[in-house]
């Protein structure tokens, strides 16, 4: 992996604007879309390129130099923004186009779920001048990036500039101030001295959005994004007057930054995992009589969930087609395959993930595994259409668990 090292010290330095996210179905050409391509927010296309950031004329645009290092590819592409909504028309976004079809790696449906970097370099004007970029290939090099800007989650992205010291800003858009953004009189005070747990956040996340009347995936989605919104709030109230304050040293300031990443990285680790708990006891299942949270199936295997139970599991007469374990990760590209030997009962595993869409091909590979991929029903969309009707939503996942035991 020391490519990816030198080439992360080579796009550190202060000429530098990362963008970092996870290709999703709607960017590469898994979901069979016209229009594939990265999506990249146009605040940040406006801050990298400002001459686009007008409706003077129409459509302007601009030709760069885009270089996919992991992969030793290169091309021009162009960074266009559609304003004909000024112009008499509907449009008004702003995109990067001409990757090459399928030939590119960032379209390459394979590569979909998969964490990229796009490091812009900038010119003496502080303006865009070329684009080299990073498609991780596999789960090792994901983490390698991940442990120095943290995790970046399916549907969100994290830009990093020298400007921001080393830390990520996650977006140059606001956010929206919802309820689920907790001003400082909204917080705990016990908050205020210890950083919450994620099962204290996702507590507060059940009190703010109940959602009792909504289908369990809509609910589990709507949660998640409204507890990552409690967590950045209690962060900012938390961590933003010690980094506005100073450090004294650099070792001081890499702490702060470590405590932060790590922090992150928990609660990113965890969190799909305690939501869906919380979700399955609403739904009437009852712990360790329906399911089992963290059990330990063999000597050092502890899948997330096992169903009916754990000692159901470890009873041999119990029947094995009765059984059911299910997996949860946030992200499923490269880490499915550790889900495979999780419980040797048990030959059909069921997987749980909100990553947004997967190729054909890493599907089928997953089905000769012997794994039943479980995603959301908002989310279903984000997959090719010859493999949604094999999905399984959480919804009928439960009821599957529910009807097995009768």
């Amino acid at each position: 992996m020391s490519d990816l090292v030198d080439w992360l010290v080579e796009v550190s330095g202060g000429d530098f604007v990362w963008y970092v996210k996870r290709l999703s179905g709607n960017d590469t050409l898994a979901t069979g879309g016209h229009q594939a391509g990265p999506y990249i927010p146009k605040e940040f296309l406006f801050r990298i390129f400002p001459s686009l950031n007008t409706t003077a004329r129409l459509n302007p645009d601009i030709w760069l130099d885009l270089y996919i290092d992991s992969h030793d590819d290169s091309r021009k592409i162009r960074a266009i923004y559609y304003n004909n909504k000024f112009h008499g028309g509907t449009r008004n976004e702003a995109r990067l186009t001409n990757f090459g079809g399928a030939s590119s790696p960032l379209l390459d449906p394979d590569s979909t779920g998969a964490l990229t970097v796009f490091a812009f370099a900038l010119d003496s004007h502080r303006a865009g001048r070329e684009c080299r970029v990073w498609v991780c290939r596999n789960a090792t090099e994901e983490d390698m990036v991940e442990e120095r800007i943290g995790p970046v989650e399916p549907g969100k992205f994290t830009f990093w500039s020298p400007d921001s010291g080393d830390l990520p800003v996650e977006d140059i858009a606001s956010e929206k101030r919802d309820n689920c953004w907790l001003e400082e009189s909204e917080i705990p005070s016990s908050w205020l001295e210890r950083f919450p747990s994620g099962i204290e956040i996702i507590r507060k996340t059940i009190e703010i959005l109940p959602c009792n009347s909504l289908e369990s995936d809509n609910r589990l989605v709507i949660r998640r994004e409204c507890e990552y919104k409690i967590f950045k709030s209690v962060e900012e109230i938390i961590e933003l007057p010690n980094i506005r304050h100073g450090f004294k040293s650099i070792e001081d300031f890499i702490s702060r930054a470590h405590t932060i990443l790590q922090r992150r990285k928990a609660r990113s680790g965890r969190s799909l995992e305690l939501h869906t708990r919380e979700i399955f006891i609403e739904e009437g299942l009852v712990e360790n009589r329906d399911f089992s949270h963290q059990p330990e199936s063999e000597t050092g295997k502890k899948p997330d969930f096992i169903f009916p139970s754990e000692s159901a599991y470890k009873n041999p007469s119990f029947p094995s087609d009765k059984l059911r374990m299910l997996a949860v990760k946030t992200t499923c590209k490269d880490r499915w395959r550790q889900i495979l030997n999780e419980a040797d009962r048990i030959e059909k595993k069921h997987l749980l993930t909100l990553q947004e869409g997967i190729s054909e091909a890493q599907f089928r590979e997953m089905l000769t595994g012997g794994v039943q991929l479980i995603v959301p029903s908002p989310l279903v969309r984000l997959y090719p259409d010859r493999i949604q009707h094999n999905l399984q939503t959480l919804e009928s996942f439960i009821g599957e668990v529910s009807l097995l035991q009768r």
